[in-house]
């Protein structure tokens, strides 16, 4: 078992890791939308905190061993499900013809005041 930490995407504020790496899958935690350097972007727009999700993701994934085309499972936490549009769009484009597993719940409040959050699974 091999816990991920990068300097890439921002340090955990709890007692978890950005992931953990086992049997050849990477178990990735709840994602919010704060920077590498800790910023929360709490107050910016559902696209600039999906695209920010998306940017961690990507540096976990990479930090683990893996990339994006080897995503499983997502799983998407929205507090306003009338902003799924807008998250949908971003999420097909970074994925683009990849189509991991995906889950979207509506849930509210998220930490923080957070519009979003997602969790993954890929493989190695």
């Amino acid at each position: 078992m091999n816990f991920i930490q990068t300097p890439d995407a921002p340090v955990p504020g709890g007692h978890y890791s950005q992931a953990v790496v086992h049997n050849g899958l990477v178990y990735l935690s709840g994602i919010l939308p704060i920077t590498p350097a800790g910023q929360k972007l709490a107050e910016a727009s559902i696209a600039e905190q999906t695209e920010q999700i998306l940017a961690n993701l990507d540096a976990i994934l990479a930090a683990s061993g893996s990339k994006r085309e080897n995503v499983l499972k997502v799983s998407v936490f929205i507090a306003d499900i009338s902003a799924w549009g807008t998250v949908n769009q971003l999420y097909a484009r970074f994925f683009g013809d990849h189509r991991p597993a995906r889950s979207v719940v509506p849930c509210s409040p998220l930490h923080y005041g957070f519009g979003i959050e997602l969790e993954a699974i890929a493989s190695i």
